[in-house]
């Protein structure tokens, strides 16, 4: 149990560590104090959890310690992959897009991007090249029980925030598909300006995430359904094509079908024009 002691500490460091750095930047880009993250607390768990995720795969601790390359790789795709699944899972749980690399260069999906990636991999290596063996020295002369409290206590801390930080996003996920507007990006607008007379808590995830956009879940819903109706009709009109030059080729059913595929079209385009803003 030492062991997954010695990582749960490691995980709160440096998610400690990560949420000072997010706020550190904040501050050079606003100009003031914002409380980064989706949990309440003075931490953002990505971070500890991509330094976990490294250091046990090519740490040396469990298998086999990785080279300065595999290292910088591993750093590189982990983190990539836990900002990735982050951001989707956020998108798909409270309805909007919380953070956005669309406009920067080699960006996936507008969800995580090179420039990001890169300072992962190169802050892996620096971590678990330099970093890591010090602070396992030194916590491996730790009491165990001393251990054992603080790791339960972090758990426990941070499960009832999640808990809360859950709750309270809920709230804006119900302000998020209450609000009506002619596309994303008024309704975006029309929520920042209801979360700004909230309370404290509510307010503090506006101030997090102040450039976010919303998905109304009615919106992707009528989205999608107009998608799906829209390749339907395609699908039909293609079949009709196949056919004309077959003896049973109607041509009145391949006018009504043209005609549908042009009516699901415009309707497609017009769900489409509002997600102005989105990605």
């Amino acid at each position: 149990m030492q062991l997954f002691y010695e990582f749960v500490i490691l995980f709160f460091i440096f998610a400690v560590l990560g949420w000072m750095m997010e706020v550190t930047l904040k501050y050079i880009q606003y100009h003031r104090f914002i409380n980064r993250g989706f949990l309440i607390g003075p931490y953002c768990p990505i971070y500890g959890a991509g330094v976990v995720g490294v250091t046990v795969l090519v740490g040396g601790l469990i298998g086999r310690e990785g080279t300065y390359g595999e290292t910088f790789l591993a750093g590189f795709v982990i983190c990539g992959f836990l900002e990735y699944m982050t951001s989707l899972y956020m998108e798909k749980m409270f309805h909007a897009r919380w953070w956005d690399y669309s406009d920067k260069p080699m960006n996936l999906h507008g969800r995580i991007w090179i420039g990001n990636l890169i300072l992962f991999g190169l802050a892996s290596l620096v971590i678990v090249k330099f970093i890591d063996p010090h602070y396992f020295d030194f916590i491996e002369g730790m009491n165990v029980k001393l251990l054992a409290v603080l790791s339960w206590s972090i758990i426990i801390l941070m499960a009832f925030d999640y808990g809360l930080s859950h709750f309270l996003m809920n709230i804006v996920k119900k302000e998020i598909d209450l609000t009506n507007g002619d596309d994303t990006e008024e309704i975006s607008l029309k929520v920042h300006e209801l979360l700004k007379d909230r309370s404290v808590l509510i307010r503090r995830i506006y101030e997090a995430y102040p450039d976010f956009k919303v998905l109304p879940a009615k919106l992707k819903d009528d989205y999608n359904k107009a998608k799906a109706e829209y390749k339907a009709a395609k699908k039909s009109l293609d079949k009709r094509l196949k056919a004309r030059f077959e003896k049973e080729f109607d041509l009145k059913q391949y006018k009504e079908a043209k005609r549908d595929l042009e009516e699901k079209y415009e309707r497609f385009k017009s769900f489409s024009k509002r997600f102005k803003g989105r990605f």
